[in-house]
């Protein structure tokens, strides 16, 4: 009497690349968004303040980070196009777009951090509140949003990163959305031969009544 054993087949290997395609998309999703709407908030808050010395006394001064440079808003713009486009383009177009993204997220790191530093918004509104262009402020001190969003550049980086590295398991935008896909033909309604006028009508558009 033979007995049959029952032995699970171990996980297919097709299915790991899988699994991780869609959670890299997730991740790469997820850091993208984020990142932007951290650097696109980071940069409507202050990132220095101090004062200028006028003629009635001190004046306070403060520079957001729109005033101190305009790089990382631009750029959180940037990247999400990228991230949008990721998914209308294949091979080459996506290791591209791609690779904007990653650049876009470095950039705006880059850009926030030299900007933590960055005094010369405030020394702009300083010499027109005096109305002396060699007018400094003085007490000069700088928040941490500038490092904010330089944190939410270093998300658009990973997902950039993200996407140069697994961007080839994530799906594509539907065949039929692309240009240039041809349409089902439709096909010719059958002849009735008792009908002489619809026999004419097909030997005028060149077919065949009989069907043969």
């Amino acid at each position: 009497m033979e007995y049959v054993t029952a032995v699970p087949h171990p996980p297919s290997e097709a299915a790991a690349p899988a699994r991780s395609g869609r959670r890299s998309l997730a991740a790469a999703l997820l850091c993208g968004a984020l990142g932007a709407a951290v650097t696109l908030l980071a940069t409507r808050q202050r990132w220095a303040e101090g004062t200028a010395t006028v003629a009635g006394g001190d004046f306070p001064l403060t520079a957001r980070g729109s005033d101190v440079t305009g790089v990382p808003a631009a750029l959180a713009i940037v990247g999400l196009a990228a991230l949008v486009a990721v998914f209308a383009v294949r091979r080459a177009g996506r290791l591209a777009v791609s690779g904007l993204l990653a650049l876009s997220g470095a950039g705006i790191a880059a850009a926030a951090l030299v900007g933590a530093s960055d005094s010369s918004a405030l020394d702009e509104k300083a010499a027109r509140a005096g109305g002396d262009t060699s007018a400094a402020v003085d007490a000069l001190t700088h928040t941490a949003w500038p490092y904010v969003a330089a944190a939410g550049g270093l998300l658009i980086l990973l997902a950039g990163l993200l996407a140069l590295r697994y961007g080839w398991l994530w799906p594509a935008m539907s065949g039929r959305y692309e240009r240039g896909t041809p349409r089902p033909r439709r096909t010719a309604r059958p002849v009735d031969p008792e009908r002489p006028e619809e026999i004419w009508k097909a030997l005028d558009r060149g077919e065949d009544p009989t069907g043969a």
